[in-house]
């Protein structure tokens, strides 16, 4: 969102009022901008060795210039997406506005759809799992995603929150339909899932 002109005020704002306990540039921050970058660069070689073909994500594109152009790595190294005073943290980098935030349109996008691609983005990748074997039981990833990786407490877990979405995982199969043509592929409902929401299933 912020490498397609979001105001990043805007954007942790939209991560609070979503339930997350830190807002989302601050917790890149405390994780360091430089491990999503090895994690990218390692998967990357496995991919392609494997035969397959790397496609992108648009927020590598954002990291690479915070850390190679502006040499902001998080907190650790004392400048990221927030200034940072001994350690403590302050306020937002300027610089974002001044190299990110002039990107046109971006006052089209609904806040609502900010709040919804970031709970949407980590829910699909969610049920990715589940397709894969790596997540084996509904229980682990509604107590893995919210003890483990921060997702909104409110929502009972991330396989209870397509669960409990409006209109059920028929509703959450078509809003993500609508996220993914306005926002990318990634957005994109899985096979599993369509046919989930089709039988009339929810996650047990």
């Amino acid at each position: 969102m912020l490498g397609e002109g979001l105001p990043a005020p805007s954007i942790e704002q939209a991560t609070a009022q979503a339930g997350y306990p830190t807002p989302v540039l601050a917790l890149v921050d405390e994780l360091t901008l430089t491990l999503p970058r090895k994690i990218r660069d390692e998967s990357q070689k496995d991919v392609l060795k494997a035969g397959g073909t790397w496609e992108a994500h648009p927020a590598e594109a954002v990291l690479d210039r915070m850390v190679e152009e502006f040499h902001h790595t998080g907190r650790a190294g004392g400048a990221g997406f927030y200034d940072y005073d001994h350690g403590q943290r302050g306020n937002l980098w300027q610089g974002l506005e001044q190299h990110f935030g002039k990107h046109a349109g971006h006052s089209d996008i609904p806040f609502t759809d900010m709040k919804e691609r970031l709970l949407f983005v980590e829910a699909l990748e969610t049920v990715r799992c589940v397709d894969e074997g790596v997540i084996r039981s509904v229980a682990d990833a509604n107590i893995g995603s919210i003890v483990g990786i921060g997702f909104p407490p409110w929502t009972g877990g991330v396989l209870q929150y397509i669960n409990g979405y409006p209109g059920g995982l028929s509703g959450f199969v078509t809003r993500a339909d609508e996220l993914a043509e306005r926002y990318g592929k990634r957005f994109a409902p899985p096979d599993s899932l369509r046919a989930m929401a089709t039988a009339g299933q929810t996650f047990q």
